[in-house]
């Protein structure tokens, strides 16, 4: 195949009606270009396509296939013992007789887990919790209200 050395538009030149091309209109649709649009991708412009757009062809990873799938936030006991007083403060809790009851949903989280010390006695309402976390509770005189027992 010969290799053109010379760019198309070096013989544009003279400026004359056809420019050395003929009749008006020739050289002037898609057949002057190699087709249109993507046309030759797997053919003339291969290596166009090899250069510029190595992934133009073929599927490329894989799709996961959609579920609903959200992450589970979570308090621990410690933290709820440590911020007692000022969850009281902010009105996110409150204080019945020695007791604190805090509702963890309007805290955004939806479990209780059970790191950390327990030293107050917590009435804690929460979706779900950990064994280790109504143990530590319980075990400073506290409770955890689950929701199979508020119904």
């Amino acid at each position: 195949m010969v290799v053109r050395r010379r760019r198309k538009v070096r013989k544009l030149r003279g400026r004359t009606r056809s420019m050395s091309w003929g009749r008006v209109g020739q050289h002037r649709g898609p057949g002057s270009h190699g087709g249109h649009g993507a046309a030759g991708m797997h053919k003339h412009r291969w290596m166009w396509v090899i250069k510029y757009a190595p992934t133009w062809f073929g599927k490329h990873g894989f799709n996961k296939p959609f579920i609903r799938d959200y992450e589970v936030e979570v308090v621990n006991v410690g933290e709820l013992d440590e911020n007692a007083e000022l969850l009281v403060k902010q009105g996110l809790a409150e204080k019945e007789n020695d007791a604190y009851k805090i509702d963890i949903t309007r805290l955004g989280a939806q479990k209780l887990a059970g790191r950390g010390k327990v030293t107050r006695k917590l009435v804690v309402i929460a979706p779900k919790a950990t064994s280790n976390a109504i143990e530590k509770i319980e075990a400073a005189g506290g409770k955890v209200v689950l929701p199979e027992e508020q119904s």
